[in-house]
């Protein structure tokens, strides 16, 4: 039962500190240390113990749950109620850290991470008009609740609405000059900031602004996955275009011809960079635009997906002192993020790191990064050369999508240098015949590389919601020639908050890494077949991707159905 109003200090017997010692979740000496800091500080006792790391948040919740008398709610086995998202604005949930749960009889359920916070409840209370219910949460776990299911749709429409006045009837040299005037405290502006703000927090990793016949489409991609999100009012498209071409420094009068452009923004306190792009289509722009949110760039090789043993053998390759290493896949496959994980693990005290990438999406401390800009006359290839010229110990191509380009990083890996790069292909075989079609003699070929990793990204499955369903056959059989069992019934997200309904939450990589053996040169100077070398490599210890996948099923990270959308193509 939710109890009502404001917990009382006098319900609670014993203070915090000794209640968790009872509890032996801290030691006295931890106690004494942390009442110390709260003296010296000024701060909280939870907010000290949870600084200082002496006890778990969910522990900590859970004794003061008891504590204040409070229930404790776990977010992640409740469904948030749409009746009690209307009654409490955004601004105000993040204000407070609370987040709106239910609304039973003719009151609003809240959980906080204060709820003896006297004046969020006053707040809460005149806002919505009804009494208030208080509850306790982990903190971490109601600043999940908000980002996911304040959707900021409403607001948008409700900016929207006052766009559409602003333009309707107007011509295109008056909507320009609209564009130019408005700021972000405008209409227009706010309309921008809203729905890239919840796309950041929703984990999208692209935004799509498409114009169709008779409506302007806005999705997102999150964990690969476009979903659509709303529909608006066609008459808005060319002012939010402009907006956002004004944004990222383009050409806002050209229509016709693709454009690319950058800015910045920050969303909740944290830097995020957008890149975008447009394109004519049969009915207007359309526009993608890139995020990049730095805060949650994943650049740990452990963190990746890959199986220890595979790890180990990566790693192996990553210590080289020369010679090419390739990470191939199909555009979204996370080829950029492996590469950058695998520099951010090289040795730059003593080693000159340099890399030629388009774009550069991330920073890093101690290398020499240079960017792709063809109005300058750098390319892959033209900069590769000019780097050669800088003394580099390890080069890092964004892509070797040229024949000059494969030519140049080959040779850059005969004389001395670890050079590593993506590459388009299916799998690791095919990637030897990819760089013959780019031109490179297969002598060179052979003498060169040193291994490839192929790769996909899957989906993970929602750890709180996962449950066992049955699944169709073909994904048993599927299975079942892979691991060598056919169970029923596999773990598939149900769908909750914590991954907005789609049963899936995050991304994690499958991967197959072949390493140049002896055996392999020998057939590759022999004009084996694709096919043949996969074969040889399989034999030589290789786990192909779909292996990989399944075998996470078996580990319950991903599903068996996106497995086979990611990885189909491979046999």
């Amino acid at each position: 039962m939710v109890t009502e109003a404001v917990p009382s200090a006098s319900r609670a017997t014993k203070g915090l500190g000794e209640m968790l010692v009872e509890a032996n979740l801290i030691t006295r000496k931890q106690l004494e240390h942390a009442e110390e800091l709260q003296r010296t500080l000024g701060m909280k006792l939870s907010e000290v113990l949870l600084e200082q790391r002496f006890v778990a948040p969910e522990d900590l919740t859970a004794v003061l749950s008891i504590q204040m008398n409070v229930p404790f709610i776990d977010l992640k086995r409740h469904t948030i109620q749409p009746q009690a998202l209307d009654l409490v604005p955004e601004w105000l949930a993040r204000k407070h850290h609370l987040v709106p749960l239910d609304v039973v009889g003719d009151s609003l359920v809240v959980v906080m991470a204060d709820p003896a916070d006297v004046e969020a409840i006053n707040d809460l209370m005149a806002e919505s008009g009804v009494k208030v219910q208080v509850a306790i949460s982990i903190p971490d776990d109601i600043q999940e609740a908000i980002d996911l299911n304040y959707k900021a749709t409403s607001e948008i429409e409700k900016e929207v609405s006052q766009l559409v006045p602003a333009v309707a009837g107007g011509t295109e040299e008056m909507t320009i000059h609209v564009a130019e005037d408005f700021g972000q405290e405008t209409p227009v502006g706010r309309t921008v900031d809203l729905f890239v703000g919840q796309a950041v927090r929703q984990r999208a990793s692209d935004i799509h602004l498409e114009p169709q016949r008779d409506r302007l489409r806005l999705r997102y991609r999150i964990d690969g996955v476009l979903h659509d999100v709303m529909s608006l009012p066609l008459e808005v498209h060319p002012l939010l275009v402009s907006r956002l071409k004004i944004l990222a420094g383009m050409n806002i009068a050209e229509k016709r011809l693709p454009q690319d452009g950058q800015f910045s923004t920050a969303v909740d306190d944290r830097e995020v960079d957008i890149r975008v792009a447009t394109s004519e289509t049969a009915y207007g722009e359309t526009m993608v635009l890139r995020i990049l949110d730095k805060s949650r760039f994943l650049l740990d090789l452990t963190q990746l997906g890959f199986r220890p043993d595979v790890l180990a053998k990566y790693q192996q390759m990553l210590a080289s002192p020369y010679g090419l290493i390739l990470v191939a896949g199909p555009t979204g496959a996370g080829k950029t993020t492996t590469l950058y994980a695998s520099v951010n693990q090289l040795d730059r005290r003593e080693r000159n790191i340099v890399t030629i990438e388009e774009p550069i999406e991330y920073l890093f401390k101690d290398i020499n990064q240079i960017q792709v800009n063809p109005k300058a006359g750098i390319t892959f290839a033209s900069g590769l050369r000019a780097i050669m010229r800088l003394d580099p110990d390890i080069i890092l191509i964004g892509e070797m999508r040229d024949s000059d380009t494969a030519a140049t990083g080959v040779q850059a890996a005969l004389t001395g240098h670890l050079v590593l790069s993506s590459i388009h292909g299916n799998d690791s075989a095919g990637v030897l015949s990819r760089l013959v079609n780019l031109g490179v003699d297969p002598f060179l070929i052979s003498s060169a590389l040193i291994g490839v990793v192929a790769q996909r990204m899957v989906r993970r499955v929602c750890p709180h919601c996962r449950t066992l369903y049955e699944r169709p056959e073909e994904e048993q059989l599927a299975y079942e020639q892979e691991v060598g069992e056919r169970p029923a019934k596999f773990y598939y997200g149900a769908g909750c908050n914590f991954c907005a309904g789609t049963g899936y939450l995050g991304r994690t990589g499958v991967f197959e890494l072949m390493v140049m053996s002896e055996e392999i040169r020998k057939m590759q100077l022999a004009g084996a077949t694709a096919a043949e070398i996969r074969e040889q490599a399989i034999k030589e210890g290789m786990i192909p991707m779909i292996r990989d996948g399944m075998l996470k099923v078996k580990e319950g990270i991903t599903t068996p159905s996106e497995v086979l959308r990611r990885v189909f193509s491979v046999t």
